[in-house]
């Protein structure tokens, strides 16, 4: 769960601290006032796109840190990366972005990759936008929704098929290369044995030529490695040096503090920690002593290294490095054979590869029989939610079709929409409009919600397109969807907004940027006033406030009927 939000600097928002609880937080204010600002911040945060044209004008760096209550499992992948949680496993999650673009992550007090964030981010928040609705429409984003949605049922099928068709491939590429021309083969086993005899002359070892290009540097530079050395030295424990040695100097401080230890006993402290700092002195001083005495000098050894160096150079210049060379070699190695084996080799392949196209297709129809009662599950529950959303009649239904075996499996999926019960199905692309595209995103968000539970949900006008009876019907399903998880929804419809728990105005203060002022909660008469500007356009309008009280006790009422899922899991 998300507890706090800090951005700085990022479109009109200068300096602001957003403070989310657990249930229904809606964020409203006036168009430009930054709400959809605040949904971009948390997009970045966990592993959007970095864009320095979101940084502010005038600023060098924009940057976006939350709190965030993280799970036990999480908490424990943190410890991996090293960094730290407080009290109540909150951990600070944060990311900047410069003007150059370019980015960098925090998650508790460690710098991480953006895509270490992004993983924490996939098991936290499910964050989505309007052009997430656009997606529905897209049959590679169905076919990832429904495999979602089936699990371990697709999941466990899927990894044995993508295990089979990579062998698939790799044989595929190995038959290839084997039924080439005489010439083509001939070349190829040419050069393959070529650098497999200078690898066994040459006998080069995992990360030598890194190895070497540090010694190179250290052989070429003997004398101003030995003079700092064994400056250090003396500085430390003395010698030809006029200054008073470190180590001296620690004595001297040590029997003063120790001599006077019976006035203070503080004093005491303090010469044990003198006594502390002597011993490591004089340790670094015989560690840096011992290296400035192993400094090889020779110029036979930095001839030897550099010969060895441009050696390897030369052999793995069309390769890029010692690593990558023997990484070819492994693989490679085994192809002499297959080359010089000719049609026995190639008869063996064909076999191999006819039974993992056997095991392929198998596997192919053990994913497609979990996909199709997945896929029928998905439009019932999908189906049931559009109905609460004023949608009644309509039905979200998957179609599967044989295709051509590919890396995701043989069927086409797509989703379409059946408006109503005498209408045909029609691909969702060509069927449905905004605002059932907005209420079939959330009938969707929530099915996934049960079958894959997410702790924190965030939309950005997830009501779009929607207005009237149905805007009342989405305000009631997002209070719904808050009772077992954190929901933060951007709107900009007061039927949303009068089911909110916490109910966040942001303003521009100055008439330009918002800053930490500008974000307030709103309660009782405030409250009244800002959804009754978002129904009438103005905050003191009787009418609009009559409305708005109206819209708030309709939300009561719901929240006081319906049970919470403890009392419907006791139930």
């Amino acid at each position: 769960m998300i507890e706090q939000l800090r951005i700085k600097n990022l479109g009109v928002i200068r300096d602001a601290t957003l403070d989310f609880a657990p249930g229904l937080t809606v964020l409203t204010g006036e168009t430009g006032a930054g709400k959809t600002m605040v949904f971009r911040s948390l997009h970045l945060l966990f592993g959007g796109k970095a864009d320095s044209t979101l940084i502010s004008t005038g600023a060098d760096q924009a940057s976006v840190e939350a709190d965030v209550a993280m799970p036990n499992d999480l908490v424990a992948r943190l410890d991996e990366l090293g960094g730290e949680v407080e009290d109540g496993n909150i951990a600070i999650i944060s990311r900047q972005v410069n003007a150059t673009g370019r980015s960098r992550s925090f998650a508790g007090g460690v710098s991480v990759p953006a895509g270490v964030v992004g993983e924490l981010g996939e098991a936290l928040v499910a964050v989505h936008g309007q052009s997430d609705q656009l997606r529905l429409t897209k049959t590679d984003q169905q076919r990832q929704l429904l495999d979602r949605y089936a699990g371990e049922t697709v999941a466990k099928p899927m990894t044995k098929y993508s295990e089979l068709w990579d062998a698939q491939r790799t044989l595929e590429r190995r038959i290839e290369s084997l039924t080439a021309d005489a010439g083509t083969r001939a070349a190829q086993l040419d050069r393959i044995t070529r650098i497999l005899e200078q690898v066994d002359s040459l006998k080069p070892l995992p990360g030598e030529d890194h190895e070497l290009d540090d010694e190179a540097k250290r052989l070429a530079h003997t004398e101003a490695l030995y003079e700092v050395t064994a400056r250090a030295s003396d500085l430390l424990t003395g010698g030809q040096s006029d200054d008073l040695p470190v180590v001296a100097a620690l004595v001297t401080a040590r029997k003063g503090l120790d001599h006077e230890r019976n006035l203070d006993a503080t004093l005491g402290e303090f010469a044990d920690r003198m006594k502390e700092l002597e011993i490591l002195a004089a340790d670094l001083s015989a560690d840096i002593s011992s290296y400035s005495g192993g400094i090889d000098a020779s110029p036979q050894r930095l001839a030897l290294v550099e010969s060895r160096r441009a050696a390897l150079k030369t052999l793995t210049r069309e390769f890029g490095d010692v690593d990558d060379l023997l990484t070819w070699v492994t693989e490679n190695r085994p192809r002499v054979a297959e080359l010089e084996g000719g049609d026995e080799i190639l008869e063996q392949l064909r076999e191999e590869l006819a039974q993992v196209k056997a095991d392929l297709t198998k596997t192919g129809g053990e994913v497609t029989k979990a996909r199709t009662k997945a896929a029928a599950a998905f439009s019932a529950e999908v189906t049931g939610e559009l109905e609460s959303l004023a949608m009644a009649g309509a039905t979200v239904q998957f179609k599967l079709s044989p295709a051509t075996p590919g890396p995701h499996g043989a069927d086409l999926v797509e989703l379409g929409l059946i408006s109503r019960p005498d209408s045909p199905w029609i691909p969702m692309a060509k069927g449905a409009s905004g605002g059932e595209l907005s209420r079939i995103m959330l009938a969707v968000e929530v099915v996934l919600a049960a079958a894959d539970p997410t702790e924190t949900f965030v939309f950005d006008e997830v009501d779009a397109g929607v207005g009237g009876a149905a805007a009342v019907e989405v305000g009631k399903r997002l209070a719904r969807l808050a009772r077992s998880a954190q929901v933060i929804v951007v709107t900009h419809l007061p039927q949303v907004a009068a089911f909110a728990d916490r109910h966040l105005v942001i303003a521009r203060s100055d008439g330009q940027e918002v800053h930490s002022s500008a974000v307030t909660q709103v309660q009782q008469g405030d409250r009244v006033a800002e959804l009754s500007r978002m129904l009438a356009g103005l905050a003191d309008s009787q009418a609009g406030s009559q409305l708005a009280e109206e819209l708030l006790a309709l939300a009561q009422t719901e929240r006081q009927g319906a049970p919470t899922s403890r009392q419907k899991s006791k139930a």
